[in-house]
């Protein structure tokens, strides 16, 4: 059965689909969407603009509730079709599509709730004179989403920006859109205003550059390479608008003597390999102490060799296809290159065919600067590095130049929190890896992005601080003070 997606802007379905999406696991035409340009990123604007300026959109929080309600329950009722759609369209296996579907639910609900009670404060700096701080929508914000979760991570910046107020146009993934446009479908309500929401489909890159530099936009929430981010960066400075950026990550995991390396390997080697290691925050550094590193080798070569390959629609299947097979190859001659220098390929993946299918690497190596330890390769590879001491752990964890992630394993409850308050990471796990909530804030520190989404501070990026202020005076009787 194919799908094809359309844009959806002013409130109308439009465009001709062309363009195919691809199942990266049999190379088979999942369906076709348009191709838009920059005239059609100019009409999207105009209508996210023109209700966010003559409509009562931003103060009816009521309204807002029902409307991000409403799109829990219909995105809920499309669960299953729309899990197995995202596996055919990303390749992931299928156990982590629904549970990629549960979480963008939960993620909408949550942000439901926050809509009528996005408070601000009221202060009196002097007698009579009354400071109300208002935070109140930013305007319209341009949601760019990549294709790796593509669930949630529409949900994490849309949910948020309707919530408070905004107005948003959505430019998601070409090789994840018609996922992307399913979901937009559930979110498509009378009670959604025209224009609220628009959505843009495209081969390249026409029509999210007009976002990025139009001075209409307000906002612009990027998930996506540090690469990407900076040039982003660079082409909203003339407007100074606001970035909302969650980019690169490399994340390390340090293990310490006292952990039980059989128990930890299992789970490591699956926070390595989720979404065939195409996630930000997978775990790509293994620190581990220098007495268990023989031991920690040869359980995660296991581990990872343990995991199966194949087509993600297949309930047994651990790691499914690579996002395309132009990915794969360039992961693969990264790893390549990596084993060329290594000082131990503990295990080499293999490319396998007919889709795009990469098995784990494993490395092992003593230099944390090897370009393998410093850059992302957005893929199943992993090196291995130890450590002496909690200094020298601390040290080789921070020599880089993210900042997204990290997790720490031993039993010393003491010693897990110091050091994840020394790591610079926005999120530090203890004894786990990879758990996301709705309810709790991620970023990256440095190269790793600006802002915060999850939780109650993803409202910060969609949200202004308005003063005003009032000279009331003081009630009659009532003697001021010299």
């Amino acid at each position: 059965m194919r799908h094809h997606a359309l844009n959806w802007i002013a409130g109308s379905w439009t465009g001709v689909p062309t363009l195919p999406s691809i199942d990266p696991a049999s190379g088979e035409t999942l369906g076709l969407l348009p191709d838009a340009d920059a005239s059609d990123a100019d009409a999207a604007i105009a209508a996210a603009r023109h209700t966010f300026d003559r409509t009562t959109w931003a103060q009816d929080a009521r309204r807002r509730q029902d409307v991000l309600l409403r799109w829990a329950g219909a995105l809920e009722a499309q669960s299953e079709p729309l899990a197995e759609l995202l596996t055919r369209e990303n390749g992931k296996a299928i156990g982590q599509s629904r549970a990629e579907l549960r979480g963008a639910i939960s993620e909408v609900r949550y942000y439901a709730g926050l809509a009528r009670h996005i408070a601000g404060h009221v202060l009196e700096p002097e007698p009579g004179t009354f400071s109300t701080m208002l935070r109140e929508a930013a305007g319209v914000a341009a949601i760019i989403v990549p294709w790796n979760a593509p669930a949630v991570l529409l949900v994490r910046s849309l949910a948020p920006a309707l919530a408070a107020g905004c107005t948003a146009v959505v430019k998601p993934a070409a090789q994840t859109s018609l996922t992307t446009a399913a979901m937009m479908r559930c979110l498509d309500q009378p009670a959604l205003p025209a224009g609220a929401v628009n959505l843009l489909h495209e081969g390249g890159s026409a029509a999210a550059a007009r976002l990025v530099e139009s001075h209409d936009v307000d906002v612009v929430s990027f998930t996506g390479s540090t690469a990407t981010g900076k040039r982003i960066m660079r082409a909203a400075a003339d407007s100074m608008k606001r970035l909302s950026l969650e980019l690169g990550g490399k994340s390390c995991c340090l293990v310490f003597e006292d952990s039980d390396v059989e128990a930890i390997a299992p789970r490591l080697a699956r926070a390595a390999t989720i979404i065939s290691g195409q996630q930000c925050t997978a775990a790509r550094r293994v620190l581990v102490h220098a007495s268990r590193a023989d031991a920690m080798s040869e359980a995660l070569r296991r581990a990872l060799a343990d995991l199966k390959v194949g087509p993600g629609i297949e309930a047994s299947t651990d790691i499914g296809a690579m996002i395309d097979t132009a990915s794969r190859d360039a992961v693969d001659a990264a790893v390549e290159r990596a084993c060329d220098v290594a000082e131990r390929v503990v295990l080499r993946g293999e490319r396998r065919g007919p889709g795009a299918f990469l098995t784990p690497t494993l490395v092992e190596h003593s230099d944390p600067n090897a370009f393998f330890c410093q850059d992302e390769i957005f893929g199943p590879f992993v090196t291995l590095e130890t450590f002496e001491s909690e200094r020298e752990a601390l040290d080789k964890a921070n020599n880089t130049v993210f900042g997204l992630s990290a997790s720490v394993w031993t039993h010393d409850v003491a010693r897990g929190f110091r050091i994840a308050r020394a790591l610079r990471d926005g999120t530090v796990w203890i004894n786990d890896h990879n758990r996301l909530f709705a309810e709790a804030e991620t970023g990256g520190y440095r190269q790793s992005g600006l802002g915060r989404l999850h939780g109650y501070d993803a409202l910060a990026d969609f949200t202004e601080i308005k003063h005003i202020c009032v000279g009331a005076g003081v009630a009659e009787g009532i003697a001021t003070l010299p």
